[in-house]
């Protein structure tokens, strides 16, 4: 899928175009009330929220169907949003999300009539999930990713109906509802987004492909809706690319101050020294020989990844490997002489040395290779190698915790040192690691830290 040229759409666009200039008179971002529902997710098995209930839903054909659809869900992650935590019962909607346009909060979407959608005929929700309008006409938030979305399947969307129908148990719970204050409460005129941004298509094979490759393409652009951390967006929020077709796809992207990494074959900062069988294996554990899973990833693959079958694994991964590289400007050179932090008080003598060698290298060892699978290496990591620092200044500050899963090993955390180093020692600390053991990136700069630890405060 591609964009729409916007040459065309101008007239319809002005309205939106009003709200987006009136947001930059405020100061304010439209990103973080898009992107806030989907940034967030609670770890809640999707399984549990459907035990006992596929048994009581009909016969063997639609029982068939509900379990689809569970597993259709545990895809898109549908917990992730519309489960208030560990402690609430799962879909029933009410998670808070802080934004600068004031709170906004998941819905109900389990099938209790009043305060869930219980009253959904099918068509009522495929209009949601795949048109980004509510039963009652109004527009959804487009964090919501149905532009990904909309892409599925009748039959998937079926299964998923089934399952939510039948398959969830209802909750009756009434969230807090959205207040944002105006413009960003007129949902009407996301219509104008909606004509601008998103091509209302169902996904189609390509017949120069074969049937793993198309089946990955399905998983990473619909259902598992990657490109809506992984691709970049524009002014007005919207997703630069849906598809492969398009060189933005997947080339990385800032969400809720991580920074999503590229998944192209770029050989520094995408996955072009990744196998495919390491793509599956990270999916899977949250582990591999290159990273462990970090931010918002982590429960993606603790609530979602790691329960795909093996087949969808591999199909996601290979689909993967095929995206070509798109020009970087960082490097990785394995036959640089290493630049292992040297004995004595020379190591002072290169800024962020000393730090690294005191605090980093019992765990990433002297020369960056670390100790996978608890410990990622930090010479030539694509993390440590992206144009885009932000993820390895908010894990130097404050720290992080790999992913749970039922095959990974147990996650170490590493500490946080916002109290201990100052923005100037954070950034000498990681331009010395981003530039050290074959690694060449742009440096951290002081400025760069000092942004993100007022992003991080507010």
């Amino acid at each position: 899928m591609q964009r729409l040229d916007l040459k065309h759409i101008k007239p319809r666009m002005a309205v939106f175009d009003w709200i987006i200039r009136k947001g930059k008179e405020t100061g304010i971002l439209l990103s973080a009330v898009l992107l806030a529902m989907g940034a967030v997710v609670a770890p809640v098995s999707i399984a549990t929220a459907a035990a006992g209930h596929a048994a009581d839903a009909g016969g063997e054909g639609e029982s068939t169907l509900i379990t689809r659809g569970a597993y259709l869900a545990t895809i898109a992650d549908c917990t992730g949003c519309h489960t208030a935590g560990a402690a609430h019962p799962a879909f029933g909607g009410g998670l808070a999300i802080n934004s600068p346009f004031g709170t906004i909060y998941s819905t109900n979407i389990t099938p209790d009539p009043e305060t869930g959608i219980g009253r959904y005929s099918y068509e009522d929700f495929s209009r949601a999930v795949r048109g980004g309008i509510r039963k009652d006409g109004k527009w959804l938030y487009p964090a919501m990713p149905y532009p990904s979305f909309t892409a599925m399947s009748d039959n998937d969307v079926r299964a998923l109906y089934a399952y939510f129908m039948h398959g969830v148990k209802p909750v009756r719970h009434t969230p807090s509802q959205t207040r944002l204050p105006f413009p960003f409460n007129q949902r009407w005129t996301l219509k104008f987004w909606d004509l601008a941004f998103v091509e209302h298509k169902r996904f189609e094979s390509r017949t120069d492909r074969g049937e793993k490759w198309n089946r990955g393409a399905y998983l990473v652009q619909a259902l598992g809706h990657c490109g809506a951390c992984h691709t970049p967006r524009g002014l007005a929020y919207q997703e630069k690319a849906y598809s492969e077709t398009s060189s933005d796809y997947l080339t990385g992207a800032m969400i809720d101050n991580w920074f999503a990494p590229e998944l192209t074959g770029n050989t520094a900062s995408g996955l072009g020294r990744w196998t495919e069988e390491e793509i599956a294996a990270f999916l899977k554990t949250g582990h591999s020989g290159h990273t462990v899973a970090f931010g918002s990833m982590v429960t993606v693959i603790e609530n979602s990844t790691q329960y795909l079958r093996h087949e969808d694994l591999d199909a996601v991964a290979h689909y993967l490997k095929s995206l070509p590289a798109n020009g970087e400007k960082s490097s990785y050179n394995p036959r640089r002489t290493p630049a292992v932090v040297p004995v004595g008080m020379s190591r002072f003598e290169k800024p962020g040395a000393g730090i690294y060698s005191g605090f980093c290298a019992k765990c990433h060892r002297s020369e960056g290779s670390g100790k996978p699978p608890k410990f990622p290496p930090l010479s030539g990591s694509s993390i440590v190698l992206s144009e885009n620092a932000s993820s390895l200044i908010r894990l130097m500050l404050e720290g992080g915790k790999g992913p749970w899963t039922k095959t990974g090993p147990k996650p170490e955390k590493m500490p946080g040192y916002a109290e201990r180093f100052t923005d100037r020692e954070i950034a000498e600390v990681l331009t010395f690691i981003r530039n050290s053991w074959g690694n060449k990136a742009p440096p951290v700069t002081t400025r760069d830290v000092y942004l993100m630890r007022e992003a991080l405060n507010e």
